[in-house]
């Protein structure tokens, strides 16, 4: 069974950067983006429209409107949606393999869908050592329990208050919905003084800050993946000691 890692915090911190950064150190991971953002793929080098590759909500929206798929309809609902999740939905690399679960595209019920996606998940997870979580900063990875066995949820931190309330928030969520997890690190993003850092120790395991790199955003406009970043890189540097710190060990 692999180890599962969800990654969150409040919009604009750099959580989606955190998560390309730990493809770098991790090996061949499974990438999950949950954020209706979307942008891992691109932060990666990969344009997933390119390439041919739909969203998992892409391809439910079709299942509920009864949209194509007629050379699958002998399948049961569970069954359909497992096979067009691996052959449409994932990216498959030498470094890394991604799905996106992109944004909810009309009213409706997709409660069966989504409860057949809650199986699915966690069972391509099981096939990867790795899978990491790529959340949405409002906490709807928790409410869709898209997994609901964690064994790291990292917190991205921005220098706010709020940021702060969030994880209490997320701690309370988590409790109410029974997801489960071993371990909550808290991380400062590069906007922290250090004089401002001592605030994160007194609410839980704090293992360090993201250092600030000009070519992160330079890589970013570019769409060069951030996995070709220089291997002194200071963004890249920051998150081997933090996962070093959290006891992983790295490729």
């Amino acid at each position: 069974m692999g180890r599962k890692i969800v990654c969150t915090g409040r919009g604009g911190t750099g959580k989606t950067t955190f998560v390309a950064l730990l493809t770098k150190y991790l090996p061949h991971p499974l990438l999950v983006d949950a954020d209706s953002d979307q942008n891992l793929a691109d932060m990666l080098g990969v344009d997933l429209g390119e390439e041919g590759i739909r969203t998992i909500s892409e391809v439910l929206f079709d299942i509920q409107k009864e949209r194509s798929y007629e050379e699958l309809s002998s399948l049961p609902l569970p069954e359909k949606i497992e096979y067009l999740l691996n052959t449409s939905c994932l990216y498959e690399s030498e470094r890394f393999d991604i799905i996106s679960i992109g944004v909810k595209w009309t009213k409706g019920c997709y409660c069966m869908p989504n409860n057949v996606l809650r199986s699915i998940i966690p069972k391509m997870a099981d096939s990867y050592e790795y899978t990491i979580i790529d959340s949405p900063g409002g906490l709807e990875h928790l409410n869709r329990r898209v997994v609901s066995e964690v064994d790291d949820i990292f917190v991205i931190l921005d220098p706010s208050r709020k940021a702060l309330k969030n994880v209490e928030r997320m701690r309370k969520i988590a409790s109410e919905i029974g997801i489960r997890f071993s371990n909550l690190y808290l991380i400062a993003n590069y906007r922290f003084k250090e004089d401002v850092e001592e605030y994160i120790q007194d609410i839980g395991d704090y293992l360090g800050k993201i250092e600030y790199d000009p070519l992160l955003e330079k890589y970013s406009w570019s769409g060069k993946s951030l996995l070709e970043l220089p291997s002194n890189s200071p963004a890249l540097s920051s998150v081997e000691k933090i996962l070093k710190r959290a006891g992983y060990k790295l490729r």
